[in-house]
């Protein structure tokens, strides 16, 4: 970190104290009433914190705070002059992570912090507008009341807003997140409909595809189906009207997941795939096309098609090989998610061995706070390989991490996957370890 990146650092802090109307001894006396609230509280003496402040502010040196002093600078200025929890675009804690890069701390402990922060947000039953900026929240409303007043900077904090609640996917429960999403679905459709400025109208409908898109998923997660399904019918029919048609390739790929797992009838999956195909194919993503021959490749095998799978598993594995440059989602798909579609495709047409050792691999890769859910789907999936090959107690191991994991997030598809399990497990029901995962799931999960 170079001195002049650590200078920023400390200017952003001391501008963030200054606008408080705070001093040295002020903002010591804050965090040690912070470390109070919150339980923590500091044994130093707020001349010991005064001092420490003014090395986070020093103007030819400044230091990083100590992790316990980011979770109470993070804590203090998470709540604006109202009291009210704003974790976006132009709030203080925004600016707070800003001070913190500069300093030199690294972006996973960033992460952690958000979440948290995110977390105690939603704890408290405050954070419906929590990852919207004042700035937004200000513009929102002028908006909202004349949708002529949009502009760039509102969308730029909607936009933001989604990338964050999509970014907490795997870090909090989906009913969380669906209320941290719902003002940003609402504002989009009012906006679409009053009459926002022709010019914005393209990048809303941009914002509005995703925001309806992860709005779907999230209401299939929280068991209202209806929901979903009109939120998807919505994102399709909003992407329709972009020029990018790998986007609606985007909607079509999530609404197919949601539905192969709320319906009974696979056909229905099957035909929203095929659309996903073949939009990915006249679209700019490489990535997006791979994720749809993917999942073409997974419909394929769970119906019997061996040889159809395969093929299109070899599509899947050609694209995501394929230089991504230039590619609008070049992180969006990845090999190591494509070893969980070639491992289903394994373990429906295929070899167990191969399908076991292939989701190993996978879940093992896949270790980012956002891949917590995919994880846990490979996961007990490669519980249902071992199964097959006659290693039920392996099986039941790997199931025990993945109940609290489930639990965890509210994921329903990592739910229905061990319900699958536990019904392959029926020939050993009369073992204590099959019974002693009956009474986990019970305990944790109530079923």
């Amino acid at each position: 970190m170079s001195t002049r990146e650590t200078l920023l650092g400390a200017a952003a802090l001391k501008s963030l104290r200054k606008a408080r109307g705070w001093s040295l001894a002020d903002t010591a006396r804050a965090l040690i009433a912070t470390a109070r609230r919150l339980g923590q509280p500091l044994a130093p003496s707020v001349p010991s914190v005064q001092r420490s402040v003014a090395r986070w502010e020093s103007t030819t040196s400044p230091t990083l705070p100590s992790d316990r002093y980011q979770l109470l600078l993070a804590h203090l200025y998470a709540r604006g002059a109202d009291g009210h929890i704003s974790l976006g675009p132009g709030s203080d804690f925004a600016e707070l992570l800003y001070a913190l890069t500069h300093l030199g701390e690294a972006e996973a402990q960033l992460h952690e912090l958000r979440t948290l922060l995110v977390r105690t947000a939603t704890d408290s039953g405050a954070g419906l507008l929590a990852l919207l900026g004042p700035t937004t929240q200000v513009s929102m409303a002028a908006a909202l009341a004349d949708p002529a007043l949009a502009d760039d900077a509102l969308l730029d904090g909607l936009r933001t807003a989604v990338q964050d609640v999509n970014a907490q996917v795997g870090s909090l429960p989906f009913a969380r997140l669906q209320l941290l999403l719902a003002p940003v679905t609402e504002s989009c459709r009012r906006l679409l409909a009053g009459g926002a400025p022709e010019p914005l109208r393209p990048e809303l409908r941009t914002v509005a595809t995703q925001a309806y898109t992860l709005a779907g998923r999230l209401a299939f997660e929280t068991r209202d189906d209806q929901a979903s399904r009109a939120l998807y019918a919505a994102a399709t029919d909003t992407a329709g009207l972009l020029d990018t048609t790998w986007r609606r390739a985007i909607v079509h790929m999530s609404h197919a997941l949601v539905t192969l797992y709320s319906t009974p009838d696979i056909g229905a999956a099957r035909g929203l795939v095929d659309a996903a195909v073949r939009d990915a194919r006249t679209g700019d993503s490489i990535r997006v096309r791979a994720r749809a021959h993917a999942l073409q490749a997974e419909i394929a095998a769970r119906s019997d098609a061996e040889r159809h799978a395969h093929t299109a598993l070899a599509l899947a594995w050609y694209d995501v090989e394929r230089d991504a440059d230039g590619d609008p989602m070049p992180t969006s798909f990845s090999a190591d998610h494509l070893r969980g579609f070639e491992g289903l495709c394994e373990l429906y047409v295929g070899d167990a061995v191969v399908a076991h050792d292939v989701f190993a691999s996978s879940a093992q890769a896949l270790r980012g706070p956002r891949e917590c859910v995919q994880r846990t789907i490979v996961t007990t999936d490669q519980a249902l390989a071992c199964i097959r090959l006659n290693a039920p107690e392996t099986a039941v191991d790997l199931l025990h991490g993945c109940i609290i994991t489930t639990a965890t997030t509210g994921g329903r598809v990592p739910a229905l996957r061990l319900r699958q399990a536990r019904k392959a497990l029926r020939p050993w029901r009369h073992e204590k370890f099959v019974a002693d995962l009956d009474d986990h799931l019970i305990d944790i999960l109530g079923n």
